[in-house]
Order: C-alpha cells, then structure tokens, then sequence
C-alpha cells in the first residue's frame, strides 16, 4: 500500500481520501478548512498543517483544486523540489490544458512524474467510489497512477498526453450544460401546456429525446427523488463549478480556434443565473432561470 498526501479535501476530495482509506492506504491530507480536516481524521485518514508537511515521504500526491491558478501556486518549483524523487503526482483539479501541461513539464523537470485525472460522477460519485477519471499524460505514469486510481472510481480513460484529460472533461461537461439546459426548456414548454413532468420525461426517455440529465438527474422537482431538484437544488455540482468549466470550453475553442456556438450559449445562460445569486446551488436549477414568464 502507498502514502499518498491528499491536497483539497472538499465536497469531491474528502470524499476520495475517505476511499483510499478504506482500500488501506495511510493517507494524510489538508484543506484550509478546519471541518474538511476532521472529516478525514474521523475516516481514519491523518491530517497535516500544510500541503508540504502532508508531502512528507509520500508515494503518490493528489490534490482536488477550484481552478488552474491554485494548481500552479501549488505545484510551484519549491514545492516539487521537496517531494521525494518518481513521487506520482495525480491532479484531478478540473483546469485549463495550458497549465496542466506546464505544472507536468515541471514536475518531470525535477524527477516527479505527474498525470491530469479530472473527473466525472458527482459528490454521490466521490462518496460510492464510482467516479469517471479521464486521464492525460504519459502512458507509464497513467499505468503507475491507475490502481490508485480503482480505489476512487470505477471508470478510468487514458486520453492521451498531458493536458488531454482536461480537454476531454470539458468538452464532456460543455454537452452536460448543453443537454442539460435542452431537457430543461422540453420540460418546461411541456408542463406549461399541462403536461405532467414525470409522465413527459418517461416519454422522452424512450424516445429519441433520452439523454443522461432525462435518466438519472431531472431538473424538475418530484420527478427523480434523489435527484438535486428534489432537495430544493442542494448538494450536487454547483452553478458557479458548471460556468467555471463552461469558460474553460470557451477558452479552448478561441485557443483552437474551434466554433463552439451552443457551448457559448450555455456559459452565457449559466453566468446570467450565477449573476443572478444562483451560484451555489445544483447547475440543473437553470429550469428556473427558464420558467420566467416572457
């Protein structure tokens, strides 16, 4: 078994250190947040008072980070210098390909080996171990990183070189966003002609209408019980996490110069709706922002 040092241990990353600990691995962890911390002490994981202390003789580093810019701050030249040399750095941090690249130059600049792991699934996805990695990098780290890997998720792609498992999570959460905000106009032009929701959304499941947001996450409350829209649009992914990543799309399309018209149309609804004081709360709440009276 490895030790593994956990940076970010919020609503995804506590939830995946709780996994390794349960695989057996010694993981210690830190967070800037005092209750993440001792959620990890009470799942039998250690903490530490800084990224660095938590570094310290560690096999494997994964950090879970908001953005590009914390993962470079933390993986700066001091910080990789300290690690011990083939430490196996996973950043599953949801970031632009640009500085995903240039923190793995980095790291393989100083003898560590690194891979971009972002992922998929949700915090019931992080909590059950079920979660999607998409992997880019070299193909030996990806094989290295890939049973530490299993203990998190239960799906894992290799994408390709550095940067490409980044590029791969936002074009999938650019078409979430996208059918996402189709399912929910559908349901809610049906439901303004009387049409019952639940009956509406079994009608377009098995018609050619079916989609993943129509399955397992419906927009429209009592419909799915478990489903964020029935719990007033708690927990789940976040409208400012979904804009976050709908920029990301916008800025890889300018970058290659790719016409991603529908994926601009949803980052401007989403920012609208975060703009409006919507920006924690579950992304399938655009409905709402939808069923203004025009």
């Amino acid at each position: 078994m490895s030790k593994i040092a956990f940076i970010g241990l919020g609503n995804m990353g506590g939830p995946m250190a709780a996994n390794l600990v349960k695989k057996g691995h010694t993981v210690v962890g830190f967070d800037l947040s005092d209750s993440a911390l001792k959620a990890l002490a009470s799942a039998g994981g250690q903490t530490a008072n800084s990224a660095l202390e938590a570094t310290k003789e560690a096999d494997v580093v994964i950090s879970m980070l908001p953005s590009g810019k914390h993962v470079a701050e933390l993986y700066s030249e001091e910080f990789i210098s300290q690690l011990k040399s083939n430490t196996l750095i996973i950043d599953s941090s949801t970031i632009d390909a640009v500085t995903a690249r240039s923190v793995a130059e980095l790291a393989c600049s100083k003898g560590c080996k690194m891979i971009d792991a972002p992922v998929s699934g949700g915090t019931n996805g992080a909590k059950a171990g079920t979660l999607t990695f998409i992997v880019g990098g070299k193909q030996e780290d990806y094989e290295k990183a890939r049973p530490i890997l299993k203990c998190m998720g239960q799906n894992i792609f290799y994408a390709g070189n550095s940067g490409a498992g980044q590029v791969a999570k936002i074009c999938n959460n650019m078409l979430l966003a996208i059918h996402m905000i189709g399912t929910s106009e559908a349901i809610n032009l049906g439901t303004r002609h009387g049409l019952d929701a639940k009956v509406l959304s079994e009608i377009m499941q098995k018609s050619s209408g079916k989609n993943w947001s129509l399955e397992v996450y419906n927009p429209y409350p009592g419909v799915m019980e478990n489903a964020p829209a029935s719990k007033e649009y708690s927990g789940g992914f976040a409208v400012d996490l979904m804009t976050k990543d709908l920029g990301l799309a916008a800025e890889a399309g300018l970058e290659s110069k790719t016409s991603t018209p529908l994926g601009n149309a949803a980052l401007n609804l989403y920012r609208m709706w975060s703009e409006a004081g919507n920006g924690k709360i579950d992304f399938s709440s655009i409905i709402q922002f939808l069923n203004k009276e025009l």
